[in-house]
């Protein structure tokens, strides 16, 4: 490659692969000698770029069967998108004068103390005030980069701007200013800058450098489209060298020159008072960004030549014509009306349109599987959505396809990450159930060889803490654990959370990491610093910790979680080696500049691909207009240009979904395009088959319905123990009865469950037993309730709504027992359990209340906290615990409060609801046939009634021969805690329909 005078600036386009055909351009070009190579300086804009260079030179050096290679120094100098993470701070090319930067954590949480002192109460606190004082940041070296110093923001443009705004945008640009001169005077003192503000400084400094004394080592800068002012005076100097060059990614050299002017002014204003951005630019063409870079390093467009090696796998020279006519600008898009079929042509590209996500990824994943079978071939799937990404990395391992994603998780979704959010949330929750068990369960968590023990007392405590959530704080956990014998392990569990549940808030925010990280150690030895997660999480905590000391932060420890779960979210941990070696998974950063002969672009649609435009949360549009920053669209402009340079791969899918988890979505604009463009041949380019074989794929052979379900135990396993509510069970459903009684099954109460109708039975039933045993004072039944409540740590909101139907409820049965006493009839026992012997079986059971009447004859009650059972399931004998109780206690099987067996005839059987009536809140009644009732069992023929159905019962199942057959009587409803066992959805349809299951049985009432 010849030199030529005048700057000396390079295009690759977009159909020759940037990386191997950079590479296959400077090996001739510098590779002379052993030492060649090696002194050559690139200028990339990304630590992935440089990864990408190098595989891209060993690629080079097994083509030419090179017996070893010296790679060039590689210098990272920032990033194509300005929000993005700026990179390093190129401090070889440093100078001593330039002052050193600040710490961005620390100045993040000083911003935030500088936040509450200018808005007060108004800027919020914990984990809200850090999120507003990084975006101020962001706003802050988004305007740093740009060279807007803090003294612009004062300009009489600016200001007048500001005076034609609404309220909150005033307010927000006031704060906005008043923040930042409180910083810069801190600052000032410290002796400091700004890390973008001393990147700027370092790139003038070379650039001044290597204008007075060029180097005597080549320099090039290769793939660097930041159009950030500092750093194009760098790279028109680098152009300008005697061995230097600057090579662009994805120019097009063959767009019309008024298509060109079409794209706007892009920071080259026809004048001093005119803004550097015109209303009209062409901010979303790929293009664009290039076109303010070339303006910002002062470069014509007839300057830029093209480059004059291709890469392997290249694509024909048409791609890229079809390429610039697919994302002409909206006046110049009016050609394609007249464009000829030959221009209109995509070969090698095809579009899949899935119906969602899900069948989207499997999608990918059988055309990556089927690109592998083709040697020496390389694939990549390009997506900006994550979720995706990880979909099609599942999908892959179905045929033992390791794939890393390598813009890798967010910190907080691994596994060290997710152990220091569970302890932060545990120390805000005050140990709730389910961060607690999700903490004590934890991959890390007791690690070693006592991992089998650890994990059998964590399932122990689990079993303990089901249902609704017990006392806060360590002391009810204590005596949990204390009743599952797990004493001592819980011991040492508790010695590394108290520390955690003692810090107050205004603690210092170090003083609270240090401690968070102590409990970590702890608790799972040093293998939470293990691992790429676990370095990045070291790394985050130490940094987090010396800037808190340093800016003197104190914090409350209930935010800590939403805070650092920000911070983490922020950082991505990516996977430093392994994975297939022909297979790659890219984000948009990751993907510039990489190359494969099939590259997949995923997830294109509006707002993933490109994404939604986020307007600065501080500073409104019409502020950054006046000072010159680009606008939010922009953004859509980089993201073009990444398609542009994913359409030059040999072969390329373009795939979406028409849903994503919220609903349907929209395609890309992007998509839109290219099916505008290929008009009637875009049928032509559709894929089917890999949207065939993910409907496919999963599909399992027909199989015969299930029958339903009538298991057959032994004679020995039938004899079981029958319960009170049992027989109604037995009778209504056996095969339930079969998978409780039978079988030892029960369902499994969910950790921190929403009080459920039992347990407010059971609560009721508590109050009740307390002032029964407590001689029934007339004024003690509300204060007993209000301690029972405190006791079983009902939810403050739970109480407020559920209390004044308690109250009422409560009241009703009060006046009820105390009229019941002036009529000689009394209590005698309450929540008694007790049982008797019948044919061999024990029926067993609790009584709610059983009453002695004037009579000596006995009255049974039953508590329900809704509807009590019907007549007519009474009559039919699915209700009949009142009636099995009575015959307990006519057997002798119940003890009274003093500890003595009751004897006597069951004479009365009521029910006693909380339910809302006619009158109000609490009745009774009575499934006897009584007064003017025209429904129910006659009072002498209520127990032989019950008996029969016992004997029936019995003689059917548990001392006869008949099958425990599923949902026997479907109409009944029933609890569903067995339909997935009995697979139920299986085999109901051949009974005409599936019965709704209900949260309670109507047989028995709620809470029964």
């Amino acid at each position: 490659m010849p030199e030529r005078a005048g700057p000396k600036v390079y295009s690759i386009a977009a159909h020759r692969g940037f990386a191997d055909a950079l590479v296959a351009g400077l090996a001739p070009r510098y590779g002379q000698g052993e030492l060649g190579l090696a002194r050559l300086t690139l200028l990339l804009p990304s630590r992935r770029a440089v990864r990408t260079v190098t595989e891209a030179f060993v690629r080079h050096a097994g083509s030419v069967e090179t017996p070893g290679l010296l790679l060039p120094r590689m210098v990272v100098v920032g990033d194509l998108d300005l929000d993005e993470t700026l990179g390093p701070l190129l401090d070889p090319l440093g100078a001593a004068d330039i002052a050193p930067a600040a710490d961005p954590t620390r100045r993040w949480l000083r911003l935030a103390h500088y936040l509450r002192e200018v808005d007060g109460d108004a800027a919020g606190k914990g984990a809200a005030l850090l999120r507003r004082a990084w975006e101020l940041g962001r706003t802050m070296d988004r305007l740093l980069v740009e060279g807007i110093a803090p003294l612009d923001l004062m300009s009489e443009r600016v200001i007048g701007v500001v005076g034609e705004l609404a309220s909150h945008w005033t307010d927000n640009t006031r704060t906005f200013l008043k923040v930042q001169q409180y910083w810069l005077a801190e600052l000032a003192a410290r002796g400091e800058i700004d890390a973008p503000e001393r990147r700027n400084q370092l790139f003038e400094h070379a650039a001044r450098a290597w204008r007075t004394a060029p180097p005597v080592f080549p320099i090039v800068a290769a793939g660097v489209t930041s159009a950030s002012p500092a750093l194009a005076k760098l790279l028109r100097v680098v152009s300008e060298l005697p061995e230097g060059s600057v090579v662009l990614p994805d120019f097009d050299l063959a767009l019309p020159q008024d298509v060109w002017e079409e794209l706007g002014t892009a920071g080259n204003p026809a004048g001093p008072e005119e803004p550097p951005f015109g209303p009209h630019d062409a901010v979303t063409h790929p293009q664009y960004h290039l076109k303010l870079l070339l303006n910002r390093m002062g470069i014509a467009r007839e300057e830029v030549t093209a480059w004059h090696r291709s890469g392997p796998g290249a694509s024909p020279p048409s791609r890229s014509t079809v390429i610039s006519n697919l994302f002409l600008p909206p006046q110049a898009s009016t050609a394609w009306v007249g464009l000829e079929a030959e221009r209109r042509r995509l070969p090698g590209v095809r579009m899949m349109e899935s119906a969602h996500p899900e069948q989207e990824a499997q999608a990918i994943a059988i055309l990556v599987r089927q690109a592998l079978e083709v040697p020496e071939r390389r694939v990549a799937v390009i997506t900006p959505d994550r979720g995706l990404a990880a979909r099609v990395v599942a999908h892959l391992t179905r045929w033992d396809i390791a794939a890393d994603d390598t813009a890798g998780l967010p910190l907080s979704q691994t596994a060290a990450g997710r152990l220091m959010l569970l302890l932060a949330e545990v120390m805000a929750d005050q140990a709730a159930p389910v961060p607690l068990i999700a903490l004590l369960v934890h991959p890390l968590a007791g690690a070693g060889e006592g991992r089998a023990a650890w994990l059998e007392s964590a399932r122990k405590l689990d079993r303990g803490l089901r249902g609704p959530r017990p006392g806060g704080g360590l002391a009810a956990l204590a005596e949990i654990a204390e009743a599952r014998k797990i004493g001592e392990w819980w011991g040492e569990v508790e010695a590394l959370l108290a520390p955690l549940l003692a810090l107050d808030e205004g603690e210092p925010l170090d003083t609270m990491l240090g401690t968070l990280a102590d409990a970590a150690e702890r608790l799972c030895g040093e293998a939470i610093w293990s691992g790429a997660d676990g370095r990045s999480l070291s790394a985050m905590v130490e940094e987090l910790r010396a800037a808190a000391a340093s800016a003197g932060t104190l914090f409350d420890p209930r935010e800590l979680h939403a805070m650092l779960r920000d911070v983490m979210d922020r950082g991505a941990v990516r996977p430093p080696w392994g994975g297939h070696p022909r297979v790659s998974i890219y984000g948009l950063l990751e993907a510039r500049m990489s190359r494969a002969d099939l590259v997949i672009c995923g997830g294109l649609v509006e707002g993933t691909w490109p994404a939604a435009p986020a307007q600065d949360a501080l500073l409104p549009p019409a502020v950054l207009r006046a000072l010159g920053v680009p606008g939010a669209d922009f953004r859509i402009g980089l993201a073009a240009h990444d398609l542009a340079a994913a359409l030059g791969a040999p072969e390329v899918v373009l795939s979406w979904a028409l849903r994503d988890a919220g609903g349907p979505v929209i395609p890309s604009r992007f998509v839109l395009r290219v099916k505008a463009l290929l008009g009637e041949q875009a049928e032509r380019h559709v894929e089917t088959e890999a949207l065939r074989l993910a409907r496919m794929i999963d599909d399992g052979a027909p199989v015969p319905a299930h029958p339903r379900p009538q298991p057959m135990p032994s004679a020995e396993q039938r004899r079981v123990d029958l319960s009170v509510t049992g027989l109604d069970r037995l009778r209504g459903d056996p095969y339930e009865f079969y998978a409780n009684a039978v079988l030892g099954l029960s369902r499994l109460d969910a950790l921190d469950a929403e009080p459920s109708a039992a347990w407010k039975g059971e609560v009721a039933h508590l109050v009740m037993e307390r002032w029964h045993r407590a001689g029934e004072p007339v004024d003690g039944l509300h204060p007993i309730a209000q301690q029972v409540l405190v006791e079983k740590n009902a939810h403050p909101l739970m109480r407020a709504l559920w209390w004044p139907r308690l109250s009422a409820a409560l009241d009703t049965f009060r006046d009820l027992v105390l009229a019941h006493k002036t009529h000689g009839r009394r209590v005698i026992a309450t929540e008694a359990k007790g049982g008797m012997d019948y044919r061999g079986i024990k029926v067993h059971g609790r009584a709610d209340r059983i009453d002695r009447l004037a009579d000596g004859k006995l009255a049974v009650v039953d508590y329900k906290t809704g509807s009590p059972p019907t007549t007519r399931r009474v009559e039919e004998g699915f209700a009949l615990q009142l009636g099995l109780v009575a015959m307990i206690a006519e057997a002798g099987g119940f003890k009274d409060l003093d500890d003595k067996v009751i004897h006597g005839e069951a004479q009365a059987f009521e029910y006693w609801s909380m339910a809302k009536n006619k009158d109000g809140i609490g009745y009774t009644t009575t499934p006897l046939k009584e007064g003017s009732k025209r429904t129910g069992v006659l009072p002498d023929e209520f127990m032989p009634h019950t008996e029969d159905y016992l004997n029936d019962a019995l003689d059917r199942w548990i001392l006869g021969t008949e099958p425990f057959t599923a949902r026997l009587n479907p109409e009944l409803g029933s609890y569903a805690d067995y339909d997935q066992l009995m697979r139920l959805d299986e085999w109901i349809t051949s009974l005409g329909g599936r019965s709704e299951p209900r949260d309670s049985d109507p047989g028995t009432g709620e809470g029964a």
